[in-house]
Parts: structure tokens; sequence; C-alpha cells
């Protein structure tokens, strides 16, 4: 059964880091586009970064290009998401996403910036 699990969220200071972790299992997913998104309180969901499956190029929203890095771990069939220079606007529960013949979300973990 393909399942995705967040990992990594907090509170965190205005200007801090946090590194968010999606474990993948029943797929391997170095072969699919990941991508990470966060929904803030009252907001719509939005898409954050993405990384692609066979030649792993990524995207990201310009919200968070320049401190938000998104990699990916075959050996632990992981996906990362470093964010760095967090910010207020940055809060919101985050999830990630895939299409395998039909859409798979994790359940979220949230990331709460804070000072």
């Amino acid at each position: 059964q393909l399942q995705l699990v967040e990992s990594g969220g907090g509170l965190v200071q205005p200007g801090g880091s946090l590194t968010l972790s999606c474990a993948a299992s029943g797929f391997t997913l170095e072969y699919y586009a990941i991508g990470w998104f966060r929904q803030a309180p009252g907001k719509e969901r939005e898409g954050v970064a993405c990384i692609h499956g066979t030649g792993g190029g990524t995207d990201y929203a310009d919200s968070v290009k320049g401190r938000f890095t998104i990699s990916r771990d075959n050996a632990k069939n992981t996906v990362y998401l470093q964010m760095n220079s967090l910010r207020l606007e940055d809060t919101g529960v985050y999830y990630c996403y895939t299409k395998v013949f039909r859409d798979y979300w994790g359940q979220g973990t949230q990331v709460t910036v804070s000072s």
C-alpha cells in the first residue's frame, strides 16, 4: 500500500530553520514527482516545492525561492524540505504529495513560526 509520512515540523522563531521529511512506502519515489504543499489557517493549500522523477529537477514557489531546498535520498526513499530564514507567513501544515495513478497525500506536519 502506497503511503507518505511527513515528520520534522515544530515551533521555530523567525529566521530559524527546520528540515521536514517525507518517507515513502509502497513505491519507489525516485521515479515520481514529489511535491511539498502547505496550508495556513483560513487559506487554501498552496504548492511550495517539487522534485521531479528521473532527473531530479526542482521547482519552487516564488515565496520560498532562495530559502527552501527540496532534496531526495533514494536509498532511504525519502524526500526532504530544508527550510531556512523562516518567516511568520511560513506557518502552516505541510504536506507531501505524489500521483501514482491517483493522488496520494501524507497526513501533514505542523510548522509554526513565532517569536
